[in-house]
C-alpha cells in the first residue's frame, strides 16, 4: 500500500470509527477544552495548530505539552491528556493498556508527514551519508569524521531520550534495533539536539525536518549503491527518503465534539496550511473523484 493510501486509511478511519467514551474521561462532558500531550518534536505543531484554532474558535481552549511520544500514551492511558501527539504508531501494548485501563481503543489520525533530518554544523564538508554507514557512526563503530570523508576529527553525537518516538524509530530503522553507542549525548527535545549541532562543528544530530535552522540536513542513502536523497514534501510523499514518517494525533475512543472539529481542522486544509508554515509537511492530497 502507497504513504498516501496508507493516510487516507487512517483518516477513513478517523471518520468511520466510533467507541464508548467514559464519563471520567478528560473532555467527556465536553466543557470546551482540549488537553493535547505528547511528542516533543510536535509539539511546535500541536502549539501553532491551538493557537491558530483559538484565534477562530474563542471558545476553546487548547493546552499542549510535549515530554515525548512516550509521556503523550501514558498519558491517554491513565486519562490525563485528551489527544496524545506521537512521533511513532502506538505500540500493541499500549493500545492493550489502554483498552485494560479505560475499556477504550486507541483511534490514530495521521495528521502530518516528517522526513527525519540528520543535522549536520554548517561548517561541516560532509554532504551525504548511507543508513549503513549512519548506523555505524550511532553504534560507535565509526568514531571520526576522516571515516565519512571528512576532517580527521572526533564525531560527537547527539540524540533524543529513551522516551521519545523519534528516539524510538531511528533506534528502528536506522540502527536496527542495536543499542546507541554509549558517548551519545541524550537531550530532551529536538531543538535542544539541533541547537547542540548548530553549536559544535563536529557534531550529528537527528530529528524533525522542521527544527533546520542553523543547521544543515544530509541527504541519505538507503546503502552504499544507492542515490543519495535529499528530505523534502516529495520525497517525504512518495517514500524515497530512507527515514520519512508520518505524525499522528492518538484519542481514546470516539472524541468529543470539541476534540473531533479540531481534529478535523487539523486535516483540513487551513491545519494544513499550518503544517507547511511550521516546517513539516502536508499531507497527501487525495487523488482522482
Amino acid at each position: 500500500m502507497t504513504r498516501a493510501a496508507l493516510v487516507l486509511a487512517a483518516a477513513t478511519a478517523f471518520v468511520a470509527s466510533c467507541t464508548r467514551i467514559d464519563a471520567d474521561t478528560p473532555g467527556a462532558r465536553d466543557r470546551g477544552s482540549v488537553s493535547i500531550k505528547g511528542s516533543d518534536t510536535m509539539v511546535i505543531l500541536g502549539q501553532r495548530w491551538a493557537e491558530d484554532y483559538m484565534e477562530k474558535n474563542p471558545d476553546v481552549v487548547i493546552r499542549v505539552t510535549g515530554g515525548g511520544s512516550g509521556t503523550g500514551i501514558a498519558g491517554l492511558i491513565n486519562g490525563s491528556a485528551d489527544i496524545c501527539e506521537s512521533s511513532r504508531p502506538m505500540r500493541e501494548k499500549e493500545k492493550a493498556a489502554l483498552l485494560s485501563r479505560r475499556g477504550l481503543q486507541a483511534l490514530e489520525t495521521a495528521v502530518a508527514l516528517d522526513a527525519i533530518a540528520i543535522y549536520v554544523n554548517e561548517k561541516n564538508p560532509l554532504r551525504a551519508i548511507s543508513l549503513p554507514a549512519l548506523a555505524k557512526i550511532y553504534e560507535g563503530a565509526t568514531t571520526r569524521w576522516s571515516d565519512t570523508g571528512g576532517v580527521d576529527r572526533p564525531i560527537v553525537l547527539y540524540g533524543r531520550e529513551s522516551n521519545s518516538g523519534t528516539y524510538g524509530y531511528f533506534k528502528e530503522h536506522v540502527l536496527g534495533n542495536r543499542d546507541f553507542a554509549a558517548a551519545t549525548q541524550t537531550l530532551a527535545g529536538t531543538a535542544a539536539v539541533a541547537n547542540a549541532v548548530k553549536g559544535d562543528v563536529l557534531g550529528i544530530g537527528y530529528g524533525g525536518i522542521a527544527y533546520l535552522a542553523g543547521v544543515r540536513a544530509l541527504a541519505v542513502k538507503l546503502d552504499d549503491r544507492s542515490p543519495a536523497v535529499a528530505p523534502s514534501l516529495e520525497t517525504a510523499e512518495d517514500g524515497s527518503y530512507p527515514v520519512s514518517r508520518l505524525l499522528y494525533f492518538y484519542t481514546a475512543g470516539e472524541p468529543t465534539p470539541t476534540m473531533r472539529a479540531f481534529i478535523a481542522w487539523v486535516v483540513g486544509p487551513e491545519g494544513q496550511k499550518t503544517v507547511a508554515d511550521v516546517g513539516y509537511y502536508p499531507l497527501p492530497k487525495k487523488s482522482g473523484p
